[in-house]
């Protein structure tokens, strides 16, 4: 890697953070069929939509902490789409000039705290260090079709997810509109557009890699809560 002073340094030999800095971010539930269909749920006729606070956010490398005492915690790799201008009443078919660009999210759920399908509660998707993102922005019109890109997740090494963003129930530019069409959508906005199924729970000490075609490979670890933070 080249730093802007013309340094050049191995990938682990930088503190990595978040490609940008959300201002509002959206997180879509249930925005694929297979994955609802594999929590034994009924895929939404609208889309399910969530926001995020900004103390989830991680960049690449990072750790992400596993409260002590939960049972199930996942990974989730979405395309996480980046608004770049100013968006309101917005046409799907226009929906492509108001993106930014495209990077890698790895948004953590807790089970144990889900209270419903339809509103995850702040401490299923809501805490800190649960969203590493990145590793890098990669520019809309570097991402010719993204809706139709490959998404894996590896842990440890093994294939625990696959899917593709064509899969989406709600595809990026009818969420653009559908988001524009009652509030205002503004640059630095971040749209989480949701996970195939293939989920698998987490423990301190895995390497989770959460890649998208295109996009990039974004590395994250599970830490324990005894070692990098509260356990709560």
């Amino acid at each position: 890697m080249r730093l802007d002073d013309g340094r050049v340094v191995s990938e682990d030999g930088v503190t990595w953070l978040p490609p940008v800095v959300p201002r509002t971010t959206f997180a879509l539930g249930l925005n694929y069929a297979d994955h609802a269909r594999e929590l034994a749920f009924k895929a939404p006729e609208e889309p399910l939509v969530f926001l995020k606070g900004p103390g989830a956010f991680i960049g690449h490398r990072a750790h992400t902490i596993r409260p002590e005492g939960v049972k199930y915690m996942h990974y989730e790799c979405e395309l996480a789409v980046v608004i770049g201008s100013t968006a309101r009443g917005v046409k799907a078919a226009q929906a492509y000039d108001y993106v930014r660009g495209y990077t890698v999210a790895n948004d953590y759920a807790i089970r144990d705290y889900l209270e419903n399908y339809y509103r995850p509660n702040l401490r299923v998707k809501n805490r800190d260090t649960c969203t590493p993102l990145g590793p890098w922005l990669v520019d809309r019109d570097d991402v010719p079709d993204p809706m139709n890109l490959a998404l894996t997740t590896t842990v440890n090494g093994k294939l625990t997810q696959q899917g593709s963003t064509r899969d989406m129930i709600f595809a990026i530019p009818w969420l653009i509109e559908y988001l524009s069409s009652f509030m205002t959508l503004e640059a630095g906005d971040v749209i989480l557009t949701g996970t195939p199924e293939g989920l698998a729970d987490t423990q301190p000490g895995d390497e989770i890699v959460t890649e998208i075609e295109g996009v990039g490979r974004l590395v994250n670890t599970i830490a324990s809560a005894t070692e990098y933070g509260s356990g709560r």
